[in-house]
């Protein structure tokens, strides 16, 4: 099933990914009434990361904005596979993204703006959020960025 959250992904030349199997012991994605709490997600292209490393060293702020969008739409996929449409989504709640670091890097909410746009262009005001952009030492597979949602969903 798809609707207008899927046609906008589409309009924008992007795809609605697969689900990343998980890494570990966890779900991609957890519905708990009205909510649905993704698990963090790395940056993942057909079940690779394109880049790794640090933000402000081997990858630089602008690769990492990017990123942070691909994490967001593999996020989407993972809020499907357990709701099966997009387009129940009322909003999105909270994002939490993490940015594995150099040590004198201090642009993560920059980094993480990649996430918020992107989710902002697909659901418009349902897209607008609160958010945390958090600094770290190193993340999963040596990813440069994660990211996770909490979305609210419409009436059943």
């Amino acid at each position: 099933m798809s609707g207008a959250v899927e046609a906008a992904i589409a309009a924008r030349g992007l795809t609605l990914p697969d689900v990343a199997p998980p890494l570990a012991a966890y779900v991609p994605a957890v519905r708990s009434g009205a909510y649905v709490f993704t698990a963090g997600q790395l940056p993942l292209v057909e079940g690779k990361l394109p880049l790794t490393g640090k933000v402000g060293g081997e990858v630089t702020a602008e690769e990492a904005k990017e990123l942070a969008a691909t994490c967001a739409l593999n996020a989407l996929a993972a809020v499907k596979s357990v709701t099966g449409d997009l387009d129940r989504i009322a909003r999105v709640v909270k994002v939490v993204g993490y940015v594995a670091s150099a040590a004198d890097f201090t642009g993560q909410p920059g980094v993480i703006n990649g996430a918020s746009e992107l989710l902002g262009d697909l659901l418009g005001d349902k897209g607008v959020h609160a958010r945390s952009a958090v600094g770290v030492a190193v993340l999963p597979l040596d990813a440069p960025v994660e990211v996770e949602l909490q979305v609210e969903l419409t009436e059943d």
